[in-house]
């Protein structure tokens, strides 16, 4: 009878497998597919009672879909069993191809694990091939491609027909767990597709706010703002400027962009502009405004890119310091300038003066002969003293400071014997009669007359010469490169120019003045160089009656 029946119960089958199948392409998230591999059974493959037990990411199976029995559903259907567990049950009974039965015989070690199980009641079975309601029979699903990824375990339980299935039932199961095991696969992957859309929105969403709220903050920042290229040829040139930056400059954007930041800035600062780093990196500098004028401004740099691989951008942040430095300017001229004359003071005298003196007396070589010497061997100094120097031109027993470093040192010329030597003259200059000027008229007088012989010595002078007041009525005149005669010339120039009246409020005055030139050399300290210079003007402040110092 059952030989019989065989074509028909297959024909059956195929049907109903057929339209399980269906039915699995027809679910939309990976729940409904779940619940529907579960009905499939029920419905098409002659089983009472279905379980899909998922495996999850931490490896452990839940009970994700039931059904058959709404009661068995709602006890089980959530509860975990542990991975270990359910192998366990997978490598015991009898293996059906892709299936494993365990029967009632070999599963009662089975009823203490922690796999969520149900049990029906029934008789026990007549017939050898008569189901046992304490029989298991699994399915496992594997994700596709022939691996042996676990997906998932299809449990059944109460064949309608009381029977063990059959090869063609069998291999109905296991057509249909592999089926399944597509569906589930395939709606996971939708379910990770639509998590990454979504994801993906949000993204795009808070990517979309953060360029508006940049392009806000960068439009409207009440400090210029500008973005450059970096690398390439076109490295540094402005591709986006805000209207504060333009504002600032007196350009518009249009004309910014054909301009990069070494383009506008002060051919003085161009070494602070490549020196600073793009990565953090900050400048004050000067930047040239449409009118030719420079514009004091703070430069910080921070790189940025458009994308996580894509070009890298320079944004600069350009602040307006000029008030800060025109302040900064202004305090540093009042500490190193006097406040009435408007000269350098003592201290920047002493400064001056001391940039150019090293500690090394007689460094340099004074001939033309000796400096030949010194560029191919040895060389004797105005001491007799003999040098020996390496192959690189630099002398062999030389310290920091040497004779042949970077600096040009200072030599007093001969006073004997000129011989065309120059050297930096001091000339210390002393006003005659001043103080009868102070007592006679008053100290706004005195002043007066101080500003004025400030001015005419400074008219009187080279522009890299320094005319300094070094306090009350002495006055300091440092000029590089003279020679004794020279230096000479000059005092005398000097102190005919103070000789003319000097008119103050509608009175005329004179004033007389003695000069003392000295020299300075390495080896001096500025203080020395100032007391010989004092010194040789009350000599030759002595050497002249009282009648002849005054002007008149």
């Amino acid at each position: 009878m059952e030989a019989e029946s065989e074509p028909y119960v297959r024909l059956a089958t195929m049907r109903q497998l057929h339209q399980a199948v269906a039915d699995l392409n027809t679910a939309r998230s990976l729940a409904d597919t779940l619940q529907t591999v579960a009905d499939g059974i029920v419905a098409g493959l002659g089983y009472e009672l279905a379980c899909v037990n998922l495996v999850r990411p931490d490896g452990d199976l839940v009970v994700a879909a039931f059904a058959g029995n709404s009661a068995a559903e709602a006890l089980i259907t959530g509860r975990v069993g542990s991975r270990t567990s359910w192998d366990r049950r997978l490598a015991m009974g009898e293996c059906w191809d892709g299936l494993r039965f365990i029967p009632h015989t070999d599963g009662w070690v089975l009823l203490d694990d922690d796999v969520p199980q149900w049990h029906t009641e029934g008789p026990e079975p007549r017939f050898e091939d008569e189901w046992h309601p304490q029989d298991r029979l699994y399915a496992p699903m594997y994700a596709s491609g022939g691996g042996q990824d676990l997906l998932g375990v299809i449990s059944v339980d109460r064949p309608r027909n009381g029977r063990r299935p059959g090869a063609w039932g069998r291999e109905a199961l296991q057509m249909y767990a592999s089926q399944a095991a597509i569906a589930i696969s395939n709606a996971r992957l939708r379910a990770n597709m639509q998590r990454a859309l979504v994801r993906l929105e949000r993204e795009q969403a808070a990517l979309r706010a953060s360029e508006e709220s940049f392009r806000q903050a960068f439009e409207y920042a009440p400090s210029g703002m500008a973005i450059a290229e970096m690398g390439g040829d076109q490295h540094g040139r402005l591709l986006r400027t805000n209207d504060a930056l333009c504002r600032l400059l007196g350009r518009p954007a249009s004309v910014l962009r054909r301009y990069s930041f070494a383009d506008l800035v002060h051919p003085e600062d161009v070494g602070t502009l490549l020196r600073t780093s793009a990565e953090g990196g900050r400048a004050e500098l000067r930047l040239g405004r449409r009118d030719g004028s420079y514009l004091w401004v703070s430069l910080r740099n921070s790189v940025v890119a458009d994308t996580a691989d894509g070009p890298r951008f320079l944004l600069t942040h350009v602040e307006d310091i000029e008030e800060r430095k025109r302040h900064e300017l202004h305090l540093a001229h009042r500490a190193s300038h006097d406040a009435l004359t408007g000269l350098p003071n003592s201290a920047e005298l002493r400064a001056r003066l001391s940039a150019r003196l090293c500690e090394r007396p007689h460094a340099a070589a004074t001939t033309a002969v000796q400096a030949l010497d010194a560029a191919y061997g040895d060389v004797e100094d105005a001491e007799g003293r003999v040098h020996g120097f390496r192959a690189d031109g630099f002398e062999a027993d030389a310290v920091a400071g040497g004779p042949y470093d970077h600096h040009v040192h200072a030599v007093a010329p001969d006073d004997e014997s000129d011989e065309g030597a120059k050297g930096l003259a001091v000339l210390f200059c002393d006003l005659d009669g001043f103080k009868s000027i102070n007592d006679r008229f008053g100290h706004h007088t005195g002043d007066a007359v101080l500003i004025e012989v400030a001015r005419r010595l400074t008219t009187c002078v080279r522009d890299g010469d320094t005319v300094a007041r070094l306090g009350g009525d002495e006055f300091v005149v440092l000029a590089d490169g003279l020679g004794a005669a020279d230096a000479a010339d000059l005092a005398v120039r000097l102190r005919n120019a103070i000789i003319p009246p000097i008119r103050v409020d509608g009175r005329a005055v004179r004033v007389g003045a003695s000069f003392g030139i000295g020299w300075a050399g390495c080896g001096m300290t500025a203080e020395e160089v100032l007391r010989s210079a004092d010194q040789r003007m009350y000599v030759e402040k002595r050497s002249r009656s009282k009648v002849h110092r005054r002007a008149g």
